[in-house]
């Protein structure tokens, strides 16, 4: 499958995001394998060394463990390890965000409480 890379950020990055992203959403599971190197570089049609730099990220955020002779496998608290991650980026980064924009359009607190809760019930 060819993939579309954006030119903001290193493929080796973008590509650990998207391994990460199958943690989150439960498309790779603990204690899972991940694709051999080589698999995943025609998977995405990228260099080898691109995917070997991007397990070695998740090798390094202890997402993922190396088995000698197996392969890269699922750690057990990978996706608690990355919820932790969003929840903080979100709280520190997003969230100021969506307050200033709140505020920006003098959107009513109480009016805003009740979508949320029709947005939760709808779900």
């Amino acid at each position: 499958m060819a993939y579309h890379w954006n030119d903001s950020q290193p493929i080796y990055l973008q590509l650990a995001e998207q391994i990460k992203d199958l943690i989150l959403n439960d498309d790779v599971g603990t204690g899972e394998a991940l694709p051999s190197v080589r698999q995943l570089a025609v998977d995405y049609q990228v260099n080898p060394i691109t995917v070997s730099k991007s397990y070695q990220i998740l090798v390094d955020e202890a997402l993922v463990e190396k088995k000698r002779g197996l392969g890269m496998f699922v750690s057990s608290n990978a996706k608690n390890i990355l919820k932790q991650e969003q929840r903080q980026a979100f709280i520190n980064h997003q969230w100021p965000q969506v307050l200033q924009k709140i505020e920006q359009l003098d959107i009513d607190i109480d009016s805003l409480i009740e979508s949320l809760k029709d947005t939760g019930s709808q779900s």
